[in-house]
């Protein structure tokens, strides 16, 4: 069609900015706030999304207070107060705008299921490298690649893997009770009470931080800082699985277009592609 790439860029350009002049106010009732990487070097953007639609509201360079903000000020007093769940991982930035601008936030805040595993199997493996490198150091090497076998769902293994993993947990004693642990913790994420989704996990912490494993007590102490928020996405069933789907969908925005090295290009190919018409 003899268009060079800065053409085929004004149009998306005009596109965006027409769609968005066009689209209904923002109304989400539930959302969620994750960061997709924009480079390399730690370089994100913070992309909002509606937990219903899956649709993409609003996108920003960086992943500072600032970054939300702007979000926040497009909507107007009913629509905050018309916010049931706002779901995100524990980034402090993120939760101190969430705080100042919506009503009763501590009660609408949920922390993903996706990030607190995340911190549950990076402690689980952190005290498999300390018990590795003891076994290693009297010559058994059994511990040794078994990373991502600790962190697989069981009931995602075939027969042979999981006959490895039962001979596995009873070499490595530390890190089974660590894996037993992380394992208790994600089972606690069916309730739908309060009160008993509070006692469940007030257990669970319990019995970590009595674990005398330092990586599950820091993990521990982590979750109680936060349990407000963990409780609420309990409760009221968000996760930022929408959030994830759309990263995986950004990236590979991303990926066609072989990387982009301007910021604004960036957002506008997020939205050309991924905002309802």
């Amino acid at each position: 069609m003899s268009l060079t790439w800065d053409h085929v860029d004004g149009i998306m350009q005009r596109a965006v900015r027409r769609g968005l002049a066009r689209r209904a106010d923002l109304e989400p009732v539930r959302m969620c706030i994750d960061e997709t990487s924009f480079q390399k070097r730690h370089e994100y953007v913070t992309v909002v999304t509606d937990l219903d639609s899956r649709d993409v509201l609003y996108v920003a360079d960086n992943r500072k207070k600032g970054s939300l903000e702007g979000f926040f000020d497009q909507l107007e007093p009913a629509d905050l107060l018309r916010l049931e769940a706002i779901s995100m991982d524990m980034w402090q930035p993120y939760i101190s705008v969430v705080e100042y601008f919506v009503h009763d936030a501590e009660k609408k805040i949920c922390f993903d299921k996706f990030h607190v595993a995340k911190y549950l199997g990076d402690a689980v493996d952190k005290v498999r490298r300390g018990e590795q490198r003891e076994q290693v150091a009297d010559g058994d090497r059994s511990l040794v690649k078994t990373k991502y076998l600790w962190l697989r769902n069981p009931e995602n293994m075939d027969e042979n893997q999981s006959a490895f993993f039962e001979r596995m947990k009873r070499i490595a004693v530390r890190t089974s009770r660590a894996w037993v642990l992380k394992e208790q913790a994600m089972c606690l994420w069916h309730y739908f009470s309060r009160t008993w989704a509070q006692k469940g996990w007030d257990a669970g912490i319990s019995w970590a931080k009595r674990s005398r494993l330092e990586p599950m007590k820091k993990v521990a102490a982590t979750i109680s800082s936060h349990l407000g928020g963990i409780i609420n996405a309990v409760v009221l069933k968000a996760t930022n699985a929408a959030s994830e789907s759309i990263n995986a969908r950004i990236q590979r925005v991303k990926r066609m277009a072989c990387g982009f090295r301007n910021r604004e290009r960036f957002r506008n190919a997020i939205y050309f592609h991924l905002v309802a018409a």
